[in-house]
């Protein structure tokens, strides 16, 4: 452009294909160049191969390119970093807190609403104790995250600390993880007596959507524990199979309190499935790119985070 007009037009491509442009005011035929270097002008080429797991070349393919070029785009992004999310902490008050690991015992660790079911904060290459589980929450403390309830799976490094940095949040424990843990404990076909009737409670657990039917599933479970409770505490069996049945016991004994705070307030999520399904998609996403260096792992995490929150 030579006489800077917004008054133009297309007009046809040269012996190269390239697309030429003709100025209405001085005439002029030219090729639009952009001051920015190509890989930032090809930022969507990055967004598709972190998002939706396109290989290098797929994307070749598809914009017309070589593989190196588009190697080079995904290099010079995965070398920045990623901008703030914008996402008003302080309106948020119900929040799923959850980990998944990478490889033990370091993972992913992250925070999502439990209402709009987006990511709030997360960090990679962490461990569910207590020197990272402060740094982490510390973060959102200083966002002025002030949560009314956190639902988690009752680890208790995660307990400690929540409590510490929130003193009077509500702790939600999943119901799925209770089930889950509890079922196995018990066995798929259990031969005792008191880990069928234990079995049977912990199977209607997930149904419990109510008031009265949580107020039912609390009266089944202590019937339960007052007629085996005694026996499996007295025992001298420390058999590895009697052993579990004292772990779902304890367990679930542990949680009732904490376990059905979402019957009152709908807003708090009963599960921490909303997160662990996220992190299942990060996952797959992330094993189509396997081979990453340590840094560009991390870095790829970040940019996923930013341009994938839901």
């Amino acid at each position: 452009m030579y006489c800077s007009s917004p008054k133009v037009k297309c007009n046809g491509k040269d012996s190269k294909g390239k697309q030429r442009y003709l100025c209405l005011s001085c005439n002029r035929s030219y090729h639009w160049r952009s001051s920015k270097p190509l890989e930032q002008r090809r930022f969507n080429w990055f967004t598709l191969w972190i998002t939706e797991g396109y290989s290098v070349r797929e994307l070749a393919v598809i914009k017309r390119t070589s593989q190196s070029t588009v190697k080079r785009v995904i290099r010079y992004w995965l070398k920045q970093t990623p901008g703030q999310s914008t996402y008003d902490l302080s309106k948020t008050k119900h929040i799923i807190f959850d980990g998944t690991f990478l490889r033990r015992p370091r993972g992913i660790y992250a925070a999502m609403d439990s209402e709009t079911h987006k990511l709030l904060y997360a960090a990679v290459n962490v461990r569910e104790s207590g020197n990272d589980l402060i740094e982490f929450y510390s973060h959102l403390s200083e966002a002025s995250l002030k949560p009314e309830s956190a639902t988690t799976d009752g680890n208790t490094a995660q307990t400690k600390q929540l409590r510490n940095f929130w003193p009077e949040i509500k702790l939600q424990r999943c119901i799925v993880h209770v089930q889950r843990q509890g079922l196995s404990w018990c066995r798929r076909n259990p031969k005792r007596t008191d880990a069928k009737h234990l079995r049977e409670l912990l199977l209607k657990l997930t149904e419990v959507k109510t008031k009265e039917e949580s107020l039912r599933f609390i009266k089944g479970f202590y019937s339960w524990e007052n007629r085996f409770g005694s026996g499996i505490e007295s025992s001298p069996n420390r058999g590895w199979v009697f052993s579990d049945i004292r772990r779902a016991r304890s367990m679930v004994m542990k949680a009732i309190p904490n376990l059905f705070h979402y019957v009152d307030d709908p807003k708090i999520a009963r599960s921490t499935n909303a997160l662990e399904g996220y992190f299942s998609r990060v996952k797959e996403h992330y094993r189509l790119h396997r081979g990453l260096s340590k840094r560009n792992k991390v870095n790829y995490f970040k940019w996923y985070f930013f341009l994938k929150p839901k």
